[in-house]
């Protein structure tokens, strides 16, 4: 039996990875599952697998996960010391889902044990790649691409030569707003934010869908992963997401990934890998489909992507400054404070803003100066959302 964790296994990623294992509960021994306030979720979850362990992030929901789990084997335990510990926890494969740089730690913890880490969380590599990359180096562990661009890449590259490369090509929906006249998206409400036309995904990540956040992270993460130099990283708007990346070789060939838009092929590609296993996705009927369509990227209705470029550009803990931010600013959005649009005025402010502060963006790249960064652009962040607060509520 296989011995697996579930590092945010509350959200979409960890719920459709937990539908994959429960298929076939006789090849695993689930070690851990980890959530944050769906305790309810979690403990279902936990003594439905056989945990060993089920963990909240969220101290003050301790007494809860206990009494949920009262009566089963499986331990509770709650706060960010025991995220760490369970991802620390001997295991074949670990799926690290846990939104935002929250996830850095637990995942770093895991490859520290030599695991085959599932990479959900893009947030590991923006904001730390080269260590997170040399941690798995370090301790024999492997990581396994789950977005499903990522993945894509991944499997488009199997056989190749990293050297016969010309270029990557990551696919966006355009999410929630590609259709919308530009002048409207200052007045989009985190209810039209969070319905996305093709997947069905958290909020947050909905949101970063439509600001095309999430594509800015991924273009940062396709360079920290594959090692591509940022000018040979495309992006292009595909709205029918069926095509999830292309690999474009030095002899003018092109390798296209394509299936149906659901995250249990990515991750059950991870889970199964290097071997192909049946899944339960659906199969695509080309001739129904008949046609797939792609258009460049507006840099008006997306600038987070030309931000991407800059933090490529600057290097350092840029990353980390700029998920920071992203973070914060997304809080802000969801919480009615400022409006969709401000979303990349606050992150191009922040990257600014600490830049010009010595010894933050150029600091090594250890684990501590990686979140010494991330809280310095999140306080940054606050800032610049309180003064555009305020300058809305003035009328200024």
């Amino acid at each position: 039996m296989r011995r697996v964790s579930i590092l945010g296994a509350t959200g979409s990623i960890g719920q459709n990875t937990i539908d994959l294992i429960a298929r076939a509960p006789d090849a695993y021994d689930v070690v851990a599952l980890t959530g944050a306030g769906n305790i309810d979720r979690l403990a279902i979850d936990a003594i439905r697998l056989k945990a060993d362990v089920a963990v909240t992030a969220n101290p003050e929901c301790l007494g809860a996960l206990k009494d949920a789990l009262a009566g089963s084997d499986v331990t509770a335990a709650a706060g960010p010391q025991a995220l760490i510990e369970a991802a620390s926890r001997p295991a074949d494969w670990v799926m690290s889902a846990i939104v935002g740089a929250a996830g850095l730690a637990p995942g770093l913890a895991a490859l520290e044990q030599g695991a085959t880490l599932a990479l959900a969380n893009k947030e590991s590599l923006v904001c730390a790649g080269r260590l997170v990359m040399q941690t798995a180096t370090t301790h024999g562990g492997r990581i396994l691409p789950v977005d499903s661009e990522h993945s894509a890449v991944f499997q488009a590259l199997v056989g190749e030569a990293m050297e016969a490369v010309e270029r990557i090509v990551i696919t966006a929906s355009g999410g929630a707003f590609r259709d919308w006249p530009i002048e409207k998206l200052a007045h989009a409400t985190p209810a039209q934010a969070t319905t996305h036309p093709n997947w069905a995904m958290g909020a947050r990540i909905t949101v970063d869908s439509a600001s095309m956040f999430n594509k800015a992270l991924e273009l940062i993460e396709t360079r920290e992963f594959f090692g591509v130099d940022p000018d040979r990283i495309e992006t292009v708007i595909h709205p029918e997401s069926l095509i999830h990346a292309l690999v474009g070789f030095r002899d003018g060939a092109l390798m296209a990934h394509v299936g149906p838009p659901d995250m249990r092929h990515a991750i059950g590609y991870a889970l199964h890998w290097p071997e192909r296993q049946d899944l339960p996705v659906a199969r695509l009927d080309l001739a129904q489909i008949g046609t797939l369509t792609f258009r460049a990227p507006d840099p008006a209705r997306y600038p987070a992507l030309d931000l991407a470029r800059q933090v490529m550009a600057r290097g350092g803990l840029a990353g980390a400054v700029f998920n920071g931010a992203k973070e914060r600013a997304l809080d802000a959005f969801l919480d009615g404070h400022i409006r969709f649009t401000a979303m990349a005025e606050v992150v191009a402010r922040v990257l600014d803003r600490i830049e010009g502060q010595p010894g933050l963006m150029d600091a090594e790249m250890t684990l501590d100066n990686v979140l010494a960064a991330d809280l310095a652009a999140r306080a940054a962040a606050d800032a610049e959302i309180a003064a555009l607060a305020g300058q809305a509520r003035t009328g200024s």
